[in-house]
């Protein structure tokens, strides 16, 4: 069976306190990119012990055996007669880069066995066990436009409000840990929600929508900040890093013109 987890990027991302459990209420607007990876798995014949997976694509310097993949179904396998598989994963999402590739990866290697194999498996089972391998693994189950609450597994879906808006994705070519960026964020509550201020007109978002990492970020790693100043001199209507980054992303009502300096950080390029 062949999937293509999809990207996410994140309209803004609100810290709003740290939680006794230790993680962070949040509050973001997932939205999903056409930008995949591919994953493909068949049952192994014969009596054999382990998975087997292979990585192509991008390097994510993660051994097989830390990959999410392998961590899913090998909670999958605590429940549920997972027999032992050959995986095939390309990577085109880089890792550490705000995009969710990993949880993608995640959360269609769940829905992949449990239709495969007919395990019946219901929406509150596969919730909870994304929200075991991530706190945005949750999204990927079903990636359409929603507003993310809690941890970022509470999701309420809204209209694709940058349909037909093109984008530019770029990444600097470095990983950023979320655990450092929590560590350097501020949490603080607002007044106005960000699904209130989703539906003013994008180029409004400009002056309102925050991504609350970026403070931390831009100040350890200039060169993302670097890159959204860039996204909007290029005419972006709005430019945002997403997730705890490194990637950064630019919204245009038209087809964008790439400068040659931009292009070498270009790893996708669309329409929404």
């Amino acid at each position: 069976m062949i999937s293509f987890p999809k990207a996410k990027i994140n309209l803004g991302l609100r810290i709003l306190e740290k939680r006794p459990d230790n993680f962070h209420d949040i509050e973001t607007v997932f939205y999903p990119v056409a930008l995949s990876d591919a994953l493909e798995f068949v049952a192994l014949p014969g009596k054999v012990n382990e998975d087997e997976l292979v990585i192509t694509g991008i390097n994510i310097r993660t051994r097989p055996e830390k990959n999410l993949v392998i961590r899913a179904i090998r909670r999958l396998r605590t429940i549920y007669p997972v027999p032992q598989l050959k995986i095939h994963l390309h990577k085109a999402i880089p890792t550490g880069a705000g995009l969710g590739g990993g949880s993608s990866d995640a959360a269609c290697i769940l829905k992949s066995i449990n239709k495969c194999f007919r395990f019946s498996m219901t929406d509150i089972e596969l919730l909870n066990i994304a929200l075991e391998l991530g706190s945005d693994c949750p999204f990927f189950l079903d990636p359409v436009p929603s507003v993310g609450t809690g941890r970022g597994e509470i999701l309420k879906h809204i209209s694709p409000v940058l349909e037909g808006y093109h984008i530019v994705l770029l990444n600097p070519g470095f990983l950023i840990s979320t655990k450092e960026a929590y560590h350097n964020c501020r949490p603080e509550k607002r007044d106005i929600s960000l699904e209130q201020l989703i539906g003013s007109p994008v180029s409004a978002w400009k002056k309102s929508i925050i991504n609350d990492f970026e403070d931390f970020v831009f100040k350890v790693y200039p060169l993302v900040g670097e890159l959204k100043k860039a996204l909007y001199k290029s005419g972006a209507i709005f430019s945002s890093m997403t997730g705890s980054g490194s990637s950064v992303y630019g919204i245009y009502e038209g087809k964008p013109k790439i400068t040659d300096r931009l292009k070498k950080y270009l790893i996708y390029e669309g329409i929404l």
